[in-house]
């Protein structure tokens, strides 16, 4: 719950009659007093209801009685306006848990607290299903003002313990807040009435925003930023300083009449010029190959990134939050690159999980950019080399992974709105790789070895991972698995090696298909360089310490899963 006080003001009737009246839009039906100081004042009613007008001065008149009796020793602004609102998310309240919340918050506020017969007047009105609004007149029976210092600070602990009391979303506030407060810049009615006016389904700032943060996604330096912003057809200004040094810039939308301007930070504070700069340079220690012949040399961009983003989930888990929000930062860009490179019927669910989860990724906890380098690099070299099938559906089998591990973060800070956003990337990351994932598979499965060596592997992998080879050998990427398990060994790996560190490294405990988390793994240990006696002989030593003593020759320690807990949905 969030609640507004607004600056006092000194016209009561004014107030009200906005509370009773329809909207601006319409928006407030079914106007009506929910609780009041007194049950027996007259309740205006809907603005159109026989007698509203009468009704609705009467009620002003009474709230105003100890403001008239005080005269010279009422208060300039003697009108205290607070308006309550509940999450999206959260079940409809009655009539009468609004107005048990109501009470509470004038009890916590001190402007009519619990069995003083001297409390301020006040009434609380109801005209939508989501919120309320609290009018007091700032003069006590015994016309003295009330003690209502620190009354938002006051209103906000008590909405704590209310959506406790009331199980409803949970909203951080105190020093948690800045780390669970989106830095994504919140649309205003007026924008939303002119979307609505104008066709679109998205604001203005909503609109900017999101070209702003893929062209950011894609950009190497400030100059090729800016450029990308003209190629989506943006206006684009910036601000100089006398020095020459840039100060700032904003942006607006070709097709808006007269330029209506947003500065960056006025989109999402983490798109301030200071803020972009800062993640622009922590890039620019990665030396960007050249598209003719450097990826010649080097493993596949899309496989670094997914090897990268693999990682985010023990961040979040373990690491300070500084860094670990420098990692979801990263992965939000490289959300916000993936519909470019994907096929076009995979672009709308991939631009809508981008969207989803920069509110989830984007707070306003200190950021340190300088973390999360090597996803970031290979973000930046991933423009110099298109997705094959197989790349994009493994790195989105990871993404799963990362927004999982978001979403149980934010969960347990009680960050309930990251939360909401965390779950609905989810969804339409999920709809994404079971559009693609199925082709990729098949295209490995036509390089299945012949049946002689698939029952090899099935040998090893009874004895590697006995928990779960028969689930494995079942399932229908077992022709896909053994065709990457081919592809390692003709590169020279070890099957029974590649398959327990494919194993060891990523849990399966609670994946949707064991067989389809081994493939993308055993993929980017396929292209790894086979290492030399001396690293082997290194690797086994680490095995020995890490796991069981081998149960054969040749054949590393049984993988077996860890104790069950909250982990992904896939």
């Amino acid at each position: 719950m969030i609640a507004n006080i607004v600056r006092p003001g000194n016209h009561t009737y004014g107030v009200l009659k906005h509370l009773f009246e329809q909207g601006r839009s319409n928006e407030h039906t079914d106007q009506h007093i929910v609780a009041s100081w007194d049950d027996f004042i007259p309740n205006p009613g809907p603005w159109d209801s026989p007698g509203h007008r009468q009704r609705l001065g009467q009620l002003a008149n009474a709230l105003d009685l100890r403001v008239e009796q005080a005269g010279d020793k009422a208060p300039a602004g003697h009108v205290w306006h607070c308006s309550i609102r509940a999450a999206p998310q959260d079940r409809i309240l009655t009539d009468a848990e609004w107005a048990a919340i109501a009470r509470r918050v004038l009890h916590a506020t001190g402007i009519a607290p619990d069995g003083d017969p001297d409390g301020c007047r006040w009434v609380a009105v109801r005209h939508a299903e989501d919120h309320i609004h609290i009018v007091a007149t700032k003069v006590r029976g015994d016309l003295r003002q009330p003690r209502n210092w620190n009354d938002y600070r006051r209103a906000m602990n008590e909405l704590t313990a209310i959506e406790e009391d009331f199980g409803l979303t949970r909203v951080a506030r105190g020093p948690e807040a800045a780390a669970g407060t989106s830095a994504v810049k919140r649309s205003t009615r007026a924008e939303e009435e002119k979307a609505k006016r104008l066709g679109h389904d998205k604001t203005a700032r909503e609109r900017l925003r999101h070209t702003v943060r893929t062209a950011l996604s894609h950009a190497k330096d400030l100059d090729e930023f800016f450029n990308l912003l003209a190629d989506a057809s943006l206006q684009v200004e910036t601000r100089t300083l006398p020095s020459g040094e840039l100060q700032g810039y904003k942006v607006a939308l070709p097709d808006d009449g007269t330029p209506i301007w947003y500065s960056g930070s006025s989109l999402a504070a983490d798109l301030s010029l200071p803020q972009i700069r800062q993640r622009l340079a922590a890039a620019e220690t990665h030396t960007i190959p050249s598209a003719s012949t450097a990826w010649r040399r080097r493993p596949s961009p899309w496989h670094q990134a997914t090897a990268a983003a693999e990682r985010i989930p023990h961040h979040l888990d373990h690491a300070d939050n500084h860094i670990a929000q420098a990692h979801l930062t990263v992965f939000s860009e490289v959300l916000y690159a993936l519909p470019a490179h994907a096929p076009l019927h995979l672009r709308g669910e991939l631009q809508r999980a981008a969207l989803a989860f920069e509110h989830a990724a984007h707070t306003r906890a200190r950021v340190d950019h300088q973390q999360a380098r090597a996803l970031r690099g290979a973000l930046k070299g991933m423009r110099y080399q298109p997705a094959d099938h197989t790349g994009l559906a493994m790195l989105l089998d990871v993404a799963i992974l990362v927004v999982v591990g978001a979403q149980r973060r934010s969960a347990l800070r009680h960050h309930d709105r990251q939360v909401a956003a965390a779950r609905q990337a989810l969804v339409h990351l999920q709809a994404a790789y079971d559009q693609i994932a199925p082709n990729s598979l098949a295209a490995l499965a036509r390089h299945r070895p012949t049946d002689g060596t698939v029952l090899r592997y099935a040998r090893i992998l009874h004895e590697v991972l006995p928990s779960y080879a028969e689930r494995i050998l079942a399932e229908t990427a077992w022709p896909a698995l053994s065709a990457a398990l081919a592809t390692a060994e003709a590169a020279g790996h070890d099957p029974a090696t590649v398959l327990h560190h494919a194993a060891r490294q990523r849990p399966m405990y609670d994946a949707k298909s064991a067989s389809e988390v081994l493939v993308w793994r055993i993929q980017r240990l396929g292209e790894r360089r086979v290492p030399g006696p001396g690293a082997r002989a290194a690797q086994a030593r680490s095995s020995h310490t890490q796991t069981a003593p081998q149960t054969g020759a040749g054949v590393p320690a049984t993988y077996t899963p860890p104790p069950s807990h909250t982990g992904r949905s896939r």
